[in-house]
């Protein structure tokens, strides 16, 4: 059934539709035309399937019961898709594993997580479970679709914070939609939209201080490895990237961040190092192309270059002061 098809009751109200499939073939189909077209796989165990589904404005909101088993929105599927939906998914009862972009969720009672129809993603449990879900376009949600696609397939707690806020409204969404068939219900679905929409920003924010603080964290352990090695003249972005297990890519995302790039950050500290041994009167006596050597500026003539163009004097005149 189209999503945006709304099923009426006599009196003109929306009606709260209960199907039931007989046969695991007969389930296969059911599944596809409630939601999307989907690739369902029996498991083990007797076999259960039933829906019971109701549609406001848009949105499809489903009680579902399955046997254990897998449904795979596989790359074909997905490319041949006409419309985009976001799908919001709350345990109920039992667990289940969703897959999307190489993120998991498992979910237990209560948990919830937000996928997208136009990817892929596998949903596979190894026993019979309860779950309410949600179907809506994306374009219903007021968040940008480039940030969503972040933390798609992520599983929300629904025991603490904001998510157990969003999980108590979908429970008892789930233990009475006919009381959402009336005229009020509409207005609760997109209140519901609404809430889902804050808990994922705070989840996105959080996702971006987690990120800024791990990029600080390699930013400092990355700075130290160059204090300890600026006298190799082979240091280079691609040999710290290495030594932390990050590409050079991400590398030099990181510093540039902070402003910067790693080889700047490089020749900084060297020439820097430098300033010092040619100012410290202990070291007169020290060749200045032996002390740029030291800190990894083999060319003399290159090290006078970059060493005034940095300090508006050549390496001589800084001794001499």
């Amino acid at each position: 059934m189209n999503p945006c098809t709304a099923v009426q009751a006599s009196d003109g109200s929306t009606a709260v539709e209960a199907v039931a499939a007989r046969d695991f073939a007969e389930w296969r189909r059911m599944v596809s035309e409630s939601y999307v077209p989907l690739q369902v796989e029996e498991g083990p165990g007797p076999f259960v399937g039933s829906i019971r589904s109701l549609h406001l404005d848009g949105v499809l909101i489903s009680g579902l019961h399955t046997s254990a088993g897998r449904v795979l929105r596989t790359p074909k599927l997905a490319a041949q898709a006409d419309r985009a939906y976001y799908k919001l998914s709350m345990q109920l009862s039992g667990s289940a594993l969703l897959v999307q972009d190489g993120r998991e969720a498992l979910l237990t009672t209560g948990d919830f997580t937000l996928y997208d129809s136009s990817r892929p993603y596998t949903i596979a449990s190894d026993e019979a479970y309860r779950a309410l879900v949600m179907m809506f376009p994306r374009s219903m949600f007021d968040l940008p679709v480039h940030q969503v696609a972040t933390i798609t397939g992520t599983r929300i707690s629904g025991h603490d914070g904001l998510g157990r806020l969003v999980s108590r409204f979908l429970q008892n969404m789930a233990g009475d939609l006919d009381a959402l068939s009336g005229t009020g219900g509409t207005r609760l679905v997109h209140s519901l939209l609404g809430l889902v929409s804050t808990a994922l920003a705070e989840r996105l924010e959080l996702r971006r201080q987690d990120t800024a603080g791990a990029h600080r964290a390699l930013a400092v352990r990355a700075r130290a490895f160059i204090e300890a090695n600026l006298g190799h003249s082979s240091l280079s972005p691609d040999e710290i990237a290495g030594a932390h297990f990050v590409s050079t890519r991400h590398l030099q995302n990181v510093f540039r961040e902070e402003g910067t790039t790693v080889t700047a950050w490089i020749r900084e500290r060297r020439l820097e190092r430098c300033r010092r041994e040619l100012c410290d009167p202990i070291n007169a006596q020290i060749p200045v192309s032996s002390i740029a050597a030291r800190w990894g500026f083999p060319d003399a003539a290159h090290f006078s270059r970059v060493f005034k163009s940095a300090y508006g004097a050549s390496p001589s005149d800084c001794r001499s002061h």
